[in-house]
């Protein structure tokens, strides 16, 4: 596990991604997998809040069994690739205020697939030491060849020479999700899990439902 100041500058954030991403394990699971927990979170419109929401799941019927939420001050500014600096405090309270903890944690961002090695899920996954995936909708970095239309087609993503994801058709004729690790799984299992709870729309259910506890809780313009 890691710990470090959340009062940082953007400086001090690259030179913590740098320093951080070769804790990253990249390795099969050490346990059964029995609850899963998603989480999102989103700024408010004016920039000043962070909204975050963590759901816990059956890791066999998807239903969901806790939810917990966090809102804190935004602290830092919004500077791509080091979202997770802005997002991972009101996340990981978030994920504390469950019941109990999750055995893997999906989160809705990048995990390994980033330019530093070190996106949410990883921040997120080393600082509590849980096994954890990112699921993302978009590409931070890297190439891939073009991926098939049908569910379960996917693609390497490369990067500087290295693989550090997966793009991933989780339902036939939909955009491909970007799956990477966040801390202690394989790549391969990662996307299996991906699948595995996207059942029925592109989305996996655990994150699909904390992106929705996250827009009930954020105010709407003009509140």
């Amino acid at each position: 596990m890691i710990r470090h100041s959340w009062n940082l500058t953007p400086k001090a954030a690259i030179a913590l991604q740098q320093r951080y991403a070769p804790l990253v394990r990249e390795k099969p699971l050490g346990g059964p997998v029995t609850t899963i927990a998603g989480v999102d979170c989103a700024a408010t419109e004016d920039g000043r809040t962070i909204i975050a929401a963590a759901v816990l799941c059956s890791a066999a019927s998807m239903e969901v069994i806790a939810v917990a939420s966090e809102r804190r001050p935004c602290t830092f500014p919004y500077v791509p690739g080091l979202l997770s600096f802005r997002e991972a405090p009101a996340v990981i309270e978030a994920i504390r205020r469950l019941p109990c903890r999750p055995d893997l944690l999906m989160c809705d961002g990048q995990g390994r697939a980033h330019p530093r090695g070190l996106g949410l899920a990883c921040h997120v996954g080393l600082w509590l030491g849980i096994p954890a995936i990112g699921v993302a909708k978009s590409r931070l970095c890297g190439t891939h060849a073009p991926v098939g239309l049908r569910r379960g087609c996917r693609r390497q993503l490369r990067y500087r020479g290295q693989t550090v994801g997966a793009v991933l058709r989780t339902r036939s004729n939909v955009k491909p999700l970007y799956v990477s690790v966040g801390h202690l799984i394989s790549l391969e299992e990662a996307v299996a899990w991906t699948l595995r709870c996207a059942r029925h729309v592109r989305l996996p259910e655990p994150t699909r439902r904390a992106h929705q506890v996250v827009a009930r809780l954020k105010p709407s313009a003009g509140e």
